[in-house]
């Protein structure tokens, strides 16, 4: 880039793409939260909860992270929604200036092995070495992230608590200087590029994953009905499918409890995050096959 004719704030300001990625669950959306500080994607103790590439924007210190949360890479699992996430994954590595590797303290799966085969040599690549908050013993971390330093060239390898914010800081300090000399794309106080008719569906069906059984947040998705901007208020109408008559009753609950504490707990969060009133009708609708091929799920907005 040629920064001659730019002023000294567009060449001293750094901009850039980072890459959050490690397989299902090792705390890669809590970590994006933690970083920026504010939540914009959705969080469980459930396998594959992230299914969409979602930008989060921190603007600090005269530098502007873009975190790309990417679905955990899967391979246990095949399917038309697996291969469309998978393939997130892949194209997200090949569009930033710096990748943000998450595996969990003490714990190397076949599932990390398949994410470094896939980690690019043409970026720098961070090691995060996630949940260390949880470990007895504090002293085998050296020895396991001295393993790991054997594996690939690593810009740097940094041990974090996703949940409680350890070192977060540091690792933002260890990106800051991957990325490149950029003025900023997004507004200092934006902290997605995501729509809010996006993030409302995100929060409904991460009460889904929270609240209902292990089956069904797995043959389910959510889409918006109804999504109308009004003064001081949104009225949102989203309906929840699911690919069989049985989840429709495990998502009710009994006497329909769990659906109407879903939408309780739903509405709460989004008048937190968008910052008014929210009026919000939450139904269920069977939609066999919905996540069966491409073409369904590039309707439903898996891109």
């Amino acid at each position: 880039m040629n920064t001659d004719s730019q002023s000294p704030e567009a060449t001293d300001f750094r901009t850039g793409f980072i890459a959050i990625i490690g397989r299902p669950n090792v705390g890669k959306s809590t970590l994006m939260n933690q970083l920026i500080g504010q939540k914009v994607s959705i969080t469980s103790k459930k396998a594959q909860t992230t299914r969409h590439r979602i930008n989060g924007v921190l603007t600090q210190d005269q530098t502007q992270f873009i975190f790309v949360d990417t679905p955990g890479f899967q391979t246990k699992h095949g399917g038309a929604l697996n291969r469309v996430l998978n393939r997130n994954v892949s194209q997200a590595l090949g569009e930033v200036d710096a990748v943000v590797w998450v595996i969990e303290a003490m714990k190397f799966t076949q599932q990390d092995e398949a994410v470094l085969k896939i980690l690019p040599e043409n970026t720098p690549v961070i090691l995060a070495i996630n949940k260390v908050d949880e470990l007895e013993r504090k002293n085998d971390l050296f020895p396991f992230a001295q393993k790991m330093a054997e594996r690939f060239a690593f810009k740097e390898i940094i041990p974090v608590s996703a949940k409680n914010g350890v070192q977060t800081q540091l690792l933002l300090d260890q990106i800051k200087p991957l990325l490149p000399h950029n003025p900023p794309f997004f507004d200092e106080d934006d902290i997605t590029d995501r729509p809010t008719r996006f993030l409302a569906t995100e929060i409904v069906r991460e009460k889904i994953f929270r609240l209902s059984g292990d089956e069904v947040p797995y043959g389910c998705t959510v889409t918006i009905e109804v999504f109308e901007e009004e003064r001081d208020m949104y009225r949102i109408a989203i309906a929840i499918l699911v690919e069989r008559e049985a989840h429709k009753g495990m998502i009710i609950g009994k006497d329909g409890e769990r659906l109407k504490r879903i939408a309780s707990e739903a509405r709460t969060d989004m008048e937190r995050l968008f910052g008014c009133k929210v009026f919000l009708e939450v139904w269920i609708k069977v939609r066999a096959g919905w996540g069966d091929t491409e073409a369904s799920l590039r309707g439903l907005g898996y891109e």
